[in-house]
């Protein structure tokens, strides 16, 4: 009962949270504006820089800039770009005539004057780039306006963020020689770090429906034999009364998606360390719980006398030697992960843990037909899409990315996210996606699983395959919508529901299975118990 009642804990922390993570984001991305006049001279493509730094010959860590609409190109190969002084401007907002910059590169403060001026003196100067420090730690985007009709910059111009900038000032202000080196890589056509994320989603999703055929229907083998034979509809609500799980109705779904939109909206404006640890803490409750059950389970289907050995606890009183190590080697697991989550392998630790939580939710949490799936996913449907895309009409910017890439803690995400570094791209970063884009549709595509097998539909004839290959194929227009929108984070349901909801009702009507699938039962009935052709 205990190990029910934590399974049960779990589906709703993970489920509370999930609304959090929809999602699919990168952490560099950029987009040109279209909007800014494009004159001669100011009519450059903005590009990313990678700014490489060394104080008194000692390499630091390397940061991203962004070059301007004016000034000349960065070379794309650090090869061929030259690593030069940084030499603060005089005055510092490069405003009016500056001191000798020659052979440096000048940094400058934002403000006071327009940026085409502060690249003018500069160049004047004899500086050989201008880096402009931002008073904030977004890249803005150095336009022109429309009265710069003759301009002809010929050096780099580039910004930086706040913080970086600060650290340069004040290693300069304590008399060390500061050195740059700026170029702009190309990023790579393809990213192949999607394609294995692709995998963990579609893999955890199968792996969720198909865990009854691969553990308990084992352990069952025996007393399968022995007993008489019930109706498949019979076994199932057999199987559900000695199990906790939890069934979702079509009002829970609404308050779901209500809550979640009020969570959201509170994270974004205060969210901060300690509420940061409160989700990691959470992960890790639910993390705990699902890899403990993967565990056992796994254990168990292979060898079902190792469960038999017992020992007395005080609080818990009797528990199974091999479910008390799993627990304290997913606890050791879990806690090593907190600690070292800003590591560069921390990803590894988290989506074992997210996918062993999500496992177990899919486990624990059903759809009862295509009427609950139609409410939640609908409701999710247009959660995901206001919460990315409608939402900076009221925000000023994506609440949903803001609070899933952490923009306003520092740059720590939420961990409820499945991750994979690109190992590929000279930026680094993480492609990413959140639970919700894995347990709402896999939602749907376990209980098709069910209703196939408990109306003993083949593999062809039934909804389950489709159900695996639509999402699939949502999963590719989600990450071709995000290449097509330079990495900016997309609301995977837009495609998603669709390519799995709306394959449902199509396949539901074209086999007059529709109103069967809506007001679906498992509860025994002569409609229920009618031959289903295999």
């Amino acid at each position: 009962m205990a190990m029910a009642m934590a399974r049960r804990m779990a589906t709703f922390i993970c489920l509370f949270v999930v609304g959090l993570s929809f999602a699919a984001a990168g952490d560099v991305t950029l987009d040109d504006d279209d909007s800014s006049p494009n004159i001669p001279g100011c009519n450059n493509k903005l590009q990313l820089v990678k700014v490489k730094n060394w104080v008194d010959n000692v390499e630091g860590e390397s940061f991203a800039g962004l070059t301007a609409r004016f000034g000349l190109p960065l070379p794309s190969d650090a090869a061929k770009a030259f690593k030069l002084p940084a030499v603060l401007s005089n005055p510092l907002n490069c405003c009016s005539t500056a001191s000798k910059l020659s052979g440096s590169i000048a940094l400058s403060m934002r403000g006071d004057c327009a940026f085409t001026t502060k690249a003018e003196v500069a160049q004047a100067a004899g500086a050989a780039a201008l880096v402009v420090i931002n008073d904030e730690e977004d890249l803005y985007k150095m336009v022109c306006s429309e009265n710069d009709t003759s301009l002809n910059i010929s050096i780099p111009v580039l910004m930086i963020p706040k913080s970086r900038g600060d650290a340069l000032n004040k290693s300069i202000a304590d008399k060390q020689r500061v050195e740059l080196l700026l170029y702009a890589p190309n990023r790579p056509d393809v990213d192949f770090a999607v394609i294995f994320l692709w995998m963990m989603a579609v893999g955890t999703i199968i792996a969720a429906a198909l865990w009854s055929l691969l553990t308990s229907e084992q352990t069952d083998e025996r007393y399968n034999e022995l007993s008489p034979k019930e109706s498949s509809n019979l076994e199932a609500v057999k199987d559900d009364s000695e199990k906790e799980v939890l069934d979702i109705t079509a009002k829970g779904a609404i308050v779901f998606v209500i809550v979640a939109s009020t969570f959201l909206v509170l994270l974004y404006f205060f969210m901060s360390s300690w509420f940061v640890w409160l989700l990691v803490v959470l992960f890790c409750i639910g993390g705990i719980e699902g890899m403990h059950n993967i565990i056992v389970t796994l254990v168990l289907s292979k060898c079902r006398n190792c469960g038999r050995k017992t020992v007395h606890l005080p609080l818990l009183d009797e528990v199974s030697v091999l479910s008390l190590v799993v627990l304290l080697f997913c606890v050791v697991f879990a806690v090593v992960w907190a600690v070292r989550r800003q590591a560069s392998y921390s990803w590894v630790g988290q989506d074992i843990l997210g996918i062993c939580l999500m496992i177990t939710v899919l486990q624990m949490a059903r759809l009862p037909n295509i009427k609950v799936a139609s409410v939640l996913l609908c409701c999710a449907f247009v959660y995901d899409i206001f919460w990315v895309f409608v939402s900076p009409l009221i925000f000023h910017e994506s609440v949903m990315i803001a609070v899933a890439r952490g923009d306003n803690n520092g740059g720590e995400s939420i961990p409820m996210l499945l991750r994979i570094p690109r190992l590929f791209d000279p930026w680094g970063g993480y492609d990413m996606i959140g639970f919700g884009d894995i347990l709402f549709p896999g939602l749907l595509i376990c209980f098709a699983f069910r209703y196939d097998k408990e109306n003993k539909k083949g593999v062809v004839k039934g909804y389950f395959l489709w159900l695996i290959i639509g999402y699939g194929f949502g999963l590719f227009l989600t990450y071709l919508g995000l290449y097509l929108m330079n990495g900016h984070g997309q609301p995977a349901l837009l495609y998603l529901v669709p390519c799995t909801l709306g394959l449902t009702v199509i396949l539901g009507l074209a086999r007059g299975e529709l109103k069967h699938l809506w007001d679906y039962s498992r509860e025994p009935s002569s409609d229920m118990n009618r031959p289903v052709e295999a």
